[in-house]
């Protein structure tokens, strides 16, 4: 997007998302504190005409909107905005059913969230199918992206996998309010970044999603493990893809403990001069730079500092626990960020936890070549009550250690 389009929208924006007052504490998604509405709550709404017209012609409503949701690392109350598409049509019996599209993340700074782009940062087509699928469609922003009521700038909390799956299930929460017709059956969907929102909101829903009713989630390419960063940071072979994840987990580390982590333990040289340009949402500005990352640049600056990271990641890899509803991964054997190896080891651990999980290996594919329709029948058959195939007994026969 041109940079003076850019700022047409984030102005337009910031007058359509009305200020609303500042959140209160946590709790769950029911909760209300100091007397003010809970998690799930929407703030403000308004319509999305900067979109394009394909878009908003393929929707009866297309509405943004801020709405209550929660962090995942110190329960405060956040606020988070979120697109809301309603198909045409009357509603069938028992209303819409919903879909919570979890995209990419194209950036970590606020003005890279979705909603902010006329094709929703890529996810238009997607959004597209869902409706002509008769879908009521979500799209988060996530926490920190974005250009919330309250007029506040939050950082984002890239990868920390409670976050998100919150802001999944408030938002889907949030959408039921706006869409009196919809059902409080749903299913999330997502790749790369949202696949890991999608898989997380699934193993959070059973505690957190009252009153809801998940089907299931797909998780295409999730960037579920991905412990093993902090080794290839150490050792200098992270490749330019790994570099970006590393360095925007890296920053969302120091932002969400600025007096307990150092962050110039890890970044030096080239990633220490580009720093916020690593954080845009050009992704070929990005890469390039990324590329230009020695391999001692962000290498951990001692033993200590290896555990340290290393333990981060460690608290916010897939999976946590056990999912509640049946899960579908499709995932691709040529990914430069995620290794199949690391997909597999999630894959692993979260069948021995009892998950029901369909599987997908591509072997010549890599995260761009696993779109989210590709799970759109998958999700369709969930929603008529299907049974979801599990391939946990064979996967787990098939990768023995």
């Amino acid at each position: 997007m041109e940079t003076q389009e850019m700022v047409r929208v984030l102005a337009l924006l910031s007058v359509i998302f009305l200020v609303a007052g500042c959140g209160g504490g946590s709790g769950d998604a029911s909760d209300t504190a100091q007397g003010e509405p809970g998690a799930g709550t929407v703030v403000a709404e308004a319509p999305l005409d900067h979109l394009d017209q394909a878009l908003r012609d393929a929707a009866s409503s297309a509405r943004g909107m801020t709405y209550r949701s929660r962090s995942g690392i110190d329960d405060d109350n956040t606020h988070v905005t979120g697109s809301v598409f309603v198909p045409k049509g009357n509603a069938p019996d028992g209303g819409f059913p919903v879909v919570a599209l979890a995209p990419e993340v194209n950036g970590t700074a606020a003005d890279c969230a979705a909603s902010l782009s006329p094709n929703l940062g890529g996810n238009s087509g997607t959004v597209q199918e869902l409706l002509k699928a008769g879908f009521v469609v979500f799209v988060p922003d996530y926490q920190g992206l974005g250009k919330p009521s309250d007029g506040k700038d939050i950082y984002h909390p890239y990868l920390d996998s409670t976050t998100a799956g919150y802001v999944i299930i408030d938002g889907v929460r949030a959408a039921l309010t706006m869409v009196p017709e919809a059902s409080t059956s749903w299913a999330a969907l997502g790749n790369y970044q949202g696949g890991q929102a999608a898989w997380a909101a699934n193993e959070l829903v059973a505690n957190y999603g009252s009153g809801l009713e998940l089907v299931a989630t797909a998780s295409l390419s999730p960037i579920a493990d991905f412990e093993g960063l902090a080794d290839a940071a150490m050792a200098g072979t992270l490749t330019p893809e790994q570099k970006l994840i590393y360095v925007a987990f890296l920053a969302a580390v120091k932002n969400a403990y600025p007096y307990d982590f150092e962050l110039d333990d890890y970044r030096r040289g080239n990633a220490e001069q580009h720093w916020d340009a690593l954080m845009s949402c050009n992704e070929s500005e990005r890469m390039g730079l990324a590329a230009q990352i020695g391999p001692d640049d962000l290498k951990p600056a001692s033993p200590e500092a290896l555990a340290a990271i290393r333990g981060y990641l460690q608290k916010t890899t897939l999976p946590q626990g056990p999912t509640d509803a049946p899960m579908y991964v499709i995932y691709g054997g040529r990914d430069p960020a995620i290794p199949a190896a690391w997909t597999d080891s999630a894959l692993t651990r979260a069948c021995q936890m009892g998950d029901v999980v369909q599987i997908a290996f591509w072997p010549d594919q890599s995260h761009q070549g696993t779109s989210p329709v590709a799970a759109l029948g998958w999700l369709g058959e969930r929603f008529k009550s299907i049974p979801s195939a599990n391939d946990c007994e064979a996967f787990l026969a098939s990768h023995k250690p």
